[in-house]
Protein backbone atom coordinates (compact mmCIF):
# COMPACT_ATOMS: atom_id res chain seq x y z
CA UNK A 1 0.00 0.00 0.00
CA UNK A 2 1.06 3.22 -0.79
CA UNK A 3 2.03 5.98 1.50
CA UNK A 4 -0.40 8.39 0.93
CA UNK A 5 -3.53 5.86 0.87
CA UNK A 6 -1.93 4.68 4.28
CA UNK A 7 -2.45 8.28 5.79
CA UNK A 8 -5.80 9.05 4.15
CA UNK A 9 -6.72 5.68 6.10
CA UNK A 10 -4.86 7.13 9.35
CA UNK A 11 -6.91 10.43 9.04
CA UNK A 12 -10.33 8.89 8.82
CA UNK A 13 -10.10 6.10 11.78
CA UNK A 14 -8.88 9.17 14.29
CA UNK A 15 -12.16 10.98 12.86
CA UNK A 16 -14.10 8.03 13.62
CA UNK A 17 -12.44 8.22 16.85
CA UNK A 18 -13.34 11.66 17.51
CA UNK A 19 -17.40 10.75 17.22
CA UNK A 20 -18.02 11.03 21.72
CA UNK A 21 -19.90 7.79 23.29
CA UNK A 22 -23.89 8.25 22.72
CA UNK A 23 -23.32 9.87 19.45
CA UNK A 24 -23.55 8.60 16.06
CA UNK A 25 -21.65 9.89 12.39
CA UNK A 26 -22.86 8.86 8.78
CA UNK A 27 -20.04 7.89 6.41
CA UNK A 28 -21.04 10.90 4.73
CA UNK A 29 -19.92 12.65 7.84
CA UNK A 30 -17.08 11.80 8.21
CA UNK A 31 -15.97 11.98 4.13
CA UNK A 32 -17.02 15.37 4.77
CA UNK A 33 -14.83 16.20 7.62
CA UNK A 34 -11.73 14.27 5.77
CA UNK A 35 -12.33 15.26 2.27
CA UNK A 36 -12.88 12.09 0.68
CA UNK A 37 -16.34 10.33 -0.74
CA UNK A 38 -18.31 8.56 1.88
CA UNK A 39 -17.68 5.12 -0.61
CA UNK A 40 -14.29 5.16 0.57
CA UNK A 41 -14.87 5.99 3.94
CA UNK A 42 -17.29 2.53 4.40
CA UNK A 43 -14.22 0.69 2.83
CA UNK A 44 -12.03 1.85 4.83
CA UNK A 45 -14.54 1.00 7.63
CA UNK A 46 -14.95 -2.66 6.52
CA UNK A 47 -11.61 -3.00 5.89
CA UNK A 48 -9.36 -1.50 8.77
CA UNK A 49 -12.19 0.04 11.04
CA UNK A 50 -12.68 -3.15 13.36
CA UNK A 51 -10.36 -1.03 15.58
CA UNK A 52 -12.12 1.73 16.38
CA UNK A 53 -16.00 2.80 17.60
CA UNK A 54 -17.28 0.97 14.46
CA UNK A 55 -20.92 1.37 16.11
CA UNK A 56 -21.02 4.88 16.19
CA UNK A 57 -20.78 4.97 12.04
CA UNK A 58 -23.89 4.63 10.39
CA UNK A 59 -25.34 5.83 7.01
CA UNK A 60 -27.44 9.01 6.54
CA UNK A 61 -30.85 7.08 8.24
CA UNK A 62 -29.00 5.93 11.12
CA UNK A 63 -28.41 2.58 9.96
CA UNK A 64 -25.60 0.08 10.17
CA UNK A 65 -24.24 -2.54 6.89
CA UNK A 66 -26.61 -6.08 7.29
CA UNK A 67 -25.44 -7.85 9.62
CA UNK A 68 -23.77 -5.04 12.30
CA UNK A 69 -26.99 -4.14 14.16
CA UNK A 70 -26.42 -7.33 16.17
CA UNK A 71 -23.10 -7.18 17.41
CA UNK A 72 -23.10 -3.03 17.61
CA UNK A 73 -26.27 -3.57 19.71
CA UNK A 74 -24.43 -3.81 23.14
CA UNK A 75 -22.33 -0.69 22.75
CA UNK A 76 -25.26 1.23 22.23
CA UNK A 77 -26.96 -0.18 24.65
CA UNK A 78 -24.21 1.06 27.12
CA UNK A 79 -23.94 4.47 25.23
CA UNK A 80 -27.44 5.36 25.83
CA UNK A 81 -28.03 5.02 21.53
CA UNK A 82 -31.66 3.49 21.35
CA UNK A 83 -32.75 1.49 17.94
CA UNK A 84 -35.43 3.19 16.15
CA UNK A 85 -39.46 1.09 15.57
CA UNK A 86 -37.78 -0.52 12.33
CA UNK A 87 -34.97 -2.32 13.84
CA UNK A 88 -32.75 -1.10 11.35
CA UNK A 89 -30.38 1.63 13.41
CA UNK A 90 -31.15 4.58 15.42
CA UNK A 91 -32.87 7.94 14.88
CA UNK A 92 -29.67 10.09 13.58
CA UNK A 93 -31.09 13.19 14.12
CA UNK A 94 -31.31 11.98 17.81
CA UNK A 95 -27.77 10.86 18.28
CA UNK A 96 -25.88 13.12 15.49
CA UNK A 97 -22.59 14.25 16.44
CA UNK A 98 -22.37 17.67 16.52
CA UNK A 99 -20.25 18.29 12.90
CA UNK A 100 -18.53 21.15 14.10
CA UNK A 101 -17.19 19.91 17.39
CA UNK A 102 -16.22 16.57 15.26
CA UNK A 103 -13.83 18.68 12.76
CA UNK A 104 -12.17 20.63 15.47
CA UNK A 105 -11.22 17.22 17.37
CA UNK A 106 -10.51 15.96 13.74
CA UNK A 107 -8.09 18.74 13.13
CA UNK A 108 -6.60 18.15 16.62
CA UNK A 109 -6.47 14.79 16.47
CA UNK A 110 -3.86 14.53 13.34
CA UNK A 111 -2.44 17.63 14.08
CA UNK A 112 1.00 15.30 13.53
CA UNK A 113 0.57 13.96 10.31
CA UNK A 114 1.45 15.31 7.04
CA UNK A 115 -1.17 17.01 4.28
CA UNK A 116 -1.95 13.41 1.96
CA UNK A 117 -1.74 15.79 -1.02
CA UNK A 118 1.96 16.41 0.43
CA UNK A 119 2.99 12.68 0.15
CA UNK A 120 4.73 11.22 -2.34
CA UNK A 121 2.57 8.09 -3.81
CA UNK A 122 5.23 6.51 -4.91
CA UNK A 123 7.56 6.07 -1.11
Amino acid sequence: MDAKRELVIERVLRCVEQVPPGRVASYGAIAAVCGIGPRQVGSIMKAYGHDVSWWRITNAAGDLPPGLLPRALPHWDAEGIRVKPNGLGCRYADFVVDADALARAWRTAIADLPDPDAVDASV
